[in-house]
Order: C-alpha cells, then structure tokens, then sequence
C-alpha cells in the first residue's frame, strides 16, 4: 500500500459483493455446523456428568485437553485424514466447543431445583422423561449462555482454516496480506465480527422465546 491511498477501496467492496457474499455463506457453514455438533455431543454427555458425578473431571479434563491445542496443529493432523476439506476445520472446532458447552450443560442441570424433581418424579415422570421434559427447558438460560461464547468463538476461529484453503471470509484476509491491500482485509475483519454480533443476538432471541416463563420474571422485577 502507498502513502497517500485511501484504506478502504469502497469500489472494489462494490465490485466483489457476489463473492464476498458466498464466502460468507461459507464462513458461516463452517462456524455455525461445529457448534451445533458440539451441542449434540455436549447435552447428553453434560446429562451423563450430572448422573454420575465421577464422569464429570475426566470428561471435562479431556475436552479442555483439547481446546489448549492449537488450532493450526489440530487443522494440520486431520488434514492427513479429511484432505483439505471443510471437514478439516469443521472437526477441531467441534472439540474446541466441547470445553464450554459440557461445563454448561452440567451447570444447568445443577440449577434445577430440587423440588422441581421431585414434583416431576411425584407426578409420575420417568427419569428420561423428567429431564427432557422439565429439566433441560430449565438449564436452557445457562447452555445457551455456553453456545453464545462457543459460536463466537468458532466464527473468530474458522479464518485460521484458510492456512489449508478452508477459512471462509479469511481467504480475503490472507490475500490482502499478501497483496498488501488492506480493504479485503478490514472488508473481511468487520464481516467476521458482524456475523458474531448477529449471531450471537439472533442466540438471545432464541433463548427468550424457549423461556418465555423468564420473560414474565424480568416484566414482574
């Protein structure tokens, strides 16, 4: 870049917004599809943890295990395995999710009251029945809370995939670097940060309307 040019080329934004909008697509698809394979994990594991307490250390040992490796070394063992696919970014980050959403799927079962269990027990639930039916809509604030962090984070996360070809917006990231040409860069930066706030917002949306009982609370305060 040259002294006197402008930091953003709004032209050129105009001139690649059918690109910028499939990449995005696809920055989405593999940020959003590990998060939820990280909760169809995580909730009957956390279900498992909460049973049998003994479960619960290993189980969380194991999964911060694997969120402290980096994500460029995870990325570049599966590419042995997956090629250089979607899969390959889309795997690490599904375990990345795993050091978060189990500990709030325990935690939000510990929040259910006692006495909620057992009038549930008293009215005749089944174990299986009274957790699905009453305890986990009650954990919902607290593994929400948990997928809220684990979706940004995986968003923030998926630009380093482009190091194997699989970054989503990184790509205009990376080649901007290497053009010396910031506006793909910032371009891709702000979108990245855009697609977690919606994200993340359209979350809290789906939280209130799965608790509406909580939304009669905050009325009532």
């Amino acid at each position: 870049m040259s002294d006197g040019e402008p930091l953003v080329r709004w032209a050129w934004i105009g001139d690649h917004v059918g690109e910028l909008a499939h990449y995005t697509g696809v920055h989405l698809r593999l940020g959003l599809l590990p998060v939820l394979f990280g909760l169809i994990i995580s909730v009957p594991l956390g279900m498992l943890c909460h049973r049998y307490r003994w479960v619960y250390p290993p189980t969380l040992t194991a999964a911060n295990v694997l969120y402290s490796i980096p994500s460029l070394a995870l990325f570049m063992i599966f590419v042995r395995y997956t090629g250089l696919t979607g899969r390959t970014v889309m795997i690490p980050l599904t375990l990345y999710t795993l050091s978060v959403l189990i500990p709030n799927v325990v935690d939000g079962l510990a929040s259910v009251p006692d006495p909620v269990r057992q009038a549930a027990t008293a009215m005749g639930f089944s174990n299986v029945r009274r957790v699905l039916q009453v305890e986990l809509p009650i954990a919902v604030p607290v593994v929400v809370a948990g997928v809220r962090v684990a979706a940004v984070s995986s968003i923030s996360l998926v630009a380093v995939g482009q190091l194997i070809g699989q970054g989503g917006l990184g790509y205009y990231i990376t080649r901007g670097l290497q053009l010396d040409f910031p506006t793909p860069i910032i371009t891709a930066t702000v979108l990245i940060m855009l697609l977690a706030l919606v994200t993340d917002a359209l979350l809290v949306l789906a939280q209130r309307l799965l608790t509406p009982w909580a939304r009669g609370k905050g009325a009532k305060a």
